[in-house]
């Protein structure tokens, strides 16, 4: 008899953890290895003689990234929520040292590299967002009353955002500025910022971005180009092209994983922006469906423990879910859009797949950080109440 109620007892105890966003994060976390690997072959043997270099190192980084999202896992959201103020310097520290001569290292035109003794550190735009997304989240906390009132309290965090942007855009990385300010709107959108100054600011931040993505050349040239990319398929429009010829091929089931031949050196960074065009073109539409539903699910699964942490009036926890879940849903959004030709290029990686060291590392420690939203949902303290006047602003 014990044994029975034991037995179901277990069978009807809660998980530990949400197993769909673990499920899934793994899944996409083993595509991504296996596709790092079949992407960059060819590109490994002729520049650093070995097939499989980008592979080891995109393994160190999930590694890394894997130990991080762990300590996130067992450190508190109380101490976050506290040095929120800290967590702000030390974005706008990253931000501002890389673009400090002998410190930020030059790729491709951009200066994104924090660079110590000719080692590549990290891509300072990856902590950053993640560093700024705590920050918001505890901001939106203690000025919730302010948010919620009046424009003030909905312009200094925004004007704070903007002034990351303007970094950022010195390096240039206009991706990530995008990326920062879609995270920022979300956050003080949920928190409850007022529509009208909401769309106020975000039309003129529309419109910001859209002067400054025509000021430069190069961004126009970015922007021009993925309309008609065969008007131009040899130079500006070499890399859409060449992704939208992968996307073709593949049709339904794709020509297998290694079949790939946009990767032989036609399609620019295959492993990386644009490693999407190349599972389509293995694994065909049914694979980047799947490819797709699995991100969806972990959307869907961050939302869902946001939800559950604004149920129990944990509102740091719900925001800091829910900006995580639209910076996911966004990236992917892009990095898609970008392979598809339906938006232009931004240089955007694809979450958990892509190769790209930074990438990987900030993923899995914000991914970290969810679960211990998770845990905390499962096994924290009460719900809170809310001050009165916070009541009073809400209703």
């Amino acid at each position: 008899m014990n044994a029975r109620v034991e037995a179901r007892h277990f069978a009807t105890e809660e998980p530990a953890f949400d197993v769909p966003l673990v499920l899934a994060a793994g899944t996409l976390l083993a595509i991504g290895l296996v596709m790092v690997a079949s992407a960059s072959m060819s590109l490994a043997e002729r520049d650093y003689g070995g097939p499989l270099h980008f592979f080891w190192r995109q393994l160190g980084a999930v590694g890394a990234g894997l130990l991080g999202g762990w300590v996130m896992l067992k450190v508190p959201l109380a101490n976050w929520e506290r040095f929120g103020s800290a967590l702000l310097v030390a974005a706008f520290f990253l931000m501002i040292v890389v673009l400090v001569p002998g410190l930020g290292r030059t790729v491709n035109g951009s200066t994104r590299w924090l660079s110590v003794a000719g080692i590549n550190l990290v891509q300072v735009s990856e902590p950053a967002r993640l560093l700024m997304l705590l920050y918001l989240a505890g901001y939106a906390v203690r000025r919730n009353q302010e948010l919620r009132a009046g424009f003030m309290g909905f312009a200094r965090p925004l004007a704070i955002s903007l002034a990351g942007c303007v970094l950022l855009l010195l390096q240039p990385d206009f991706g990530a500025a995008m990326m920062l300010m879609v995270v920022t709107l979300a956050v003080l959108f949920v928190a409850g910022a007022r529509i009208r100054d909401f769309l106020v600011c975000g039309g003129a931040v529309a419109v910001a971005g859209a002067i400054l993505a025509v000021a430069s050349p190069y961004r126009l040239r970015r922007i021009t180009s993925f309309m008609n990319p065969w008007d131009d398929p040899y130079n500006t429009g070499f890399q859409l092209t060449q992704s939208l010829i992968a996307i073709g091929t593949g049709q339904w089931t794709g020509l297998g994983l290694g079949g790939s031949v946009q990767k032989l050196f036609y399609l620019p960074e295959a492993h990386t922006d644009f490693v999407f065009a190349v599972i389509a073109e293995e694994f065909g539409l049914l694979g980047a469906v799947v490819l797709i539903a699995l991100f969806g699910v972990i959307a869907w699964r961050a939302l869902v423990i946001s939800r559950a942490a604004a149920l129990r009036e944990h509102w740091f926890a719900a925001w800091v879910a829910f900006g995580f879940a639209m910076w996911q849903a966004a990236q992917v959004f892009i990095n898609v859009g970008v392979n598809m030709g339906i938006l232009p290029t931004k240089g955007l990686t694809l979450p958990l797949v892509s190769y790209g060291r930074s990438s990987i590392l900030v993923t899995l420690i914000a991914f970290g950080l969810l679960l211990r939203v998770d845990h905390e949902n499962r096994h924290g303290s009460a719900p809170r109440r809310r001050p009165a006047a916070q009541r009073k602003v809400t209703a």
